[in-house]
C-alpha cells in the first residue's frame, strides 16, 4: 500500500509542484489549503506524513502542529514543515514544539523527496 502524504499550503504553486513530485515518488497525495482544513484532513485521512506550510489562513501551520500533538488519537503524525520562515529561532521553534522535520523554502525537490522517503521508510 502506497503511503499517504498530505500537503497542507494555501500557495497554489507549491501545491502543483509538491503534488506532482510527491505523486511521481508513488504516494497517494491529499491537499489542504489553509489549517483548520489540513487539521480535518489529518483526523479523518490519518496521513502517514504531512507536508506543512507554516503559514497558512485560519489556522497557522504552528496551531496545527499543536493541536496535532495535544490529540492522543494523531499525536504520532509524523510532520515535516516546509515554510519560508528560516531564521534559526523559527526552525527552533518548530522543532521544540514537535516537528519532525524543517525545510525552508525555496527547496531542492531532490533533497525534499529524499528526505521524505527517509522519514517514511520503515
Amino acid at each position: 500500500m502506497n503511503a499517504k502524504v498530505l500537503i497542507a499550503d494555501d500557495e497554489p504553486n507549491i501545491v502543483i509542484s509538491l503534488e506532482f513530485l510527491m505523486k511521481r515518488e508513488g504516494y497517494d497525495v491529499s491537499i489542504a489549503r489553509d489549517g483548520q482544513e489540513a487539521l480535518d484532513a489529518i483526523r479523518s485521512l490519518r496521513p502517514d506524513l504531512v507536508l506543512l506550510d507554516v503559514m497558512m489562513p485560519l489556522k497557522s501551520g504552528i496551531e496545527v502542529l499543536q493541536a496535532v500533538r495535544a490529540d492522543e488519537a494523531i499525536a504520532g503524525t509524523r510532520i515535516l514543515m516546509l515554510t519560508a520562515k528560516g531564521r534559526e529561532t523559527d526552525i527552533a521553534k518548530g522543532l521544540a514544539l514537535g516537528a519532525d522535520a524543517y525545510v525552508t523554502k525555496p527547496f531542492s525537490t531532490r533533497e525534499l523527496a529524499e528526505r521524505v522517503r527517509r522519514m517514511l521508510s520503515p
